[in-house]
């Protein structure tokens, strides 16, 4: 039995090509602007802030009762920024390497998909259609970007693969859930969650080569500057999606 109401709308988006570059976007924004704050502010009321500031877009997000770009973004955004706070605390703070975090964090993801599995019978993102299922649908999403964080530098720090070639190997993994979806060798359900797992490490690990100093690895581009530029690319990106969706439900209205 499930918590939810024959034919509501959905609450969060579908899959489509802008979702996957909004989400990527949104994703090296989160680690550059994450990297910026807790580098230029005290961290620990820095930490707690953008803690505040995320349950409060949260809790807007899961009371609303239908999908709205500019809310569900923001939601995204910030689970971005504190996702990785959340990861570099972790490592940073708490002195847990990634090669536990990362594991951790997996374990943690994969908790909420069992349980979200036997609650409500799916993990298809196109039946987000109550309180209940939002909740599983954030819980995983939060995971996501904490293992995402903790697997990237893994792979750039522990490993030494650098952030370009750590963010090639993630490249090269979406390549592969992709061409498996084509082929139908995977499901649409596995290769989304796999997906977006992935879009992590991918946006935060070119993030930090763009930003972090040559003496990293990076450009030298500065997080400040990576974390302006990528939020004027968001704003604009969810304000075309915005303005599309609008476009295409005047015109449904219009044929019905």
């Amino acid at each position: 039995m499930t918590a939810t109401t024959p034919n509501a709308p959905n609450r969060v988006p579908d899959p489509t090509t802008s979702f996957w570059v909004i989400k990527v976007v949104t994703t090296a924004m989160g680690e550059a602007l994450s990297d910026f704050l807790v580098t230029r502010f005290d961290p620990v009321p820095t930490v707690l802030v953008t803690a505040v500031l995320f349950a409060v877009v949260l809790v807007v997000q899961l009371a609303a009762t239908r999908y709205a770009p500019w809310r569900y973004w923001a939601a995204v955004s910030m689970v971005g920024v504190f996702g990785t706070m959340i990861a570099d605390v972790t490592h940073v703070a708490l002195g847990v390497p990634y090669l536990v975090s990362a594991p951790v964090f997996l374990v943690g993801l994969v908790a909420v998909f069992v349980v979200w599995r036997r609650t409500e019978g799916s993990l298809d993102v196109h039946t987000i259609t109550s309180l209940r299922r939002q909740c599983f649908y954030w819980a995983a999403v939060i995971a996501t970007f904490a293992m995402g964080t903790a697997a990237g530098d893994l792979l750039a720090s522990t490993f030494h693969l650098g952030y370009f070639a750590g963010g090639m190997v993630f490249v090269a993994a979406m390549a592969v859930v992709v061409l498996g979806r084509l082929g139908g060798v995977l499901g649409p359900v596995l290769s989304f969650w796999t997906a977006y797992v992935l879009t992590r490490p991918v946006g935060a690990s070119f993030a930090d080569w763009v930003a972090v100093p040559h003496a990293r690895g990076g450009l030298a581009v500065g997080t400040g500057l990576v974390s302006a530029v990528l939020l004027i690319v968001i704003a604009v990106a969810v304000a075309w999606s915005a303005q599309f969706r609008r476009t295409a439900q005047s015109s449904t209205a219009v044929v019905r």
